[in-house]
């Protein structure tokens, strides 16, 4: 059997990326990283990793869902496994 805490965070997961806020927040991040992503305005090597972080940052977040969905079929392999 699942934690149920794990479960719980799975579920308000879940509820979280179905909410129009986290739609319109992934639609802003993603027209963020266009932008952040241009070489032409960058100014100098300390900008360019700075926009390097930012992009990685906005990758994770914006791969937040499939990391979760991963994670509990993970979870859920697992606890078959040992049943």
């Amino acid at each position: 059997m699942i934690d149920p805490k794990l479960e719980l965070y799975y579920r308000n997961m879940k509820d979280l990326f179905r909410s129009e806020g986290w739609k319109q927040l992934l639609d802003d991040l993603s027209s963020n990283a266009v932008m952040i992503n241009s070489v032409e305005v960058t100014k100098d090597l300390e900008d360019l990793h700075f926009r390097k972080g930012q992009l990685s940052v906005i990758a994770n977040i914006l791969n937040l869902e499939a990391q979760i969905d991963t994670a509990e079929q993970q979870q859920l392999e697992d606890v078959e496994e040992a049943a």
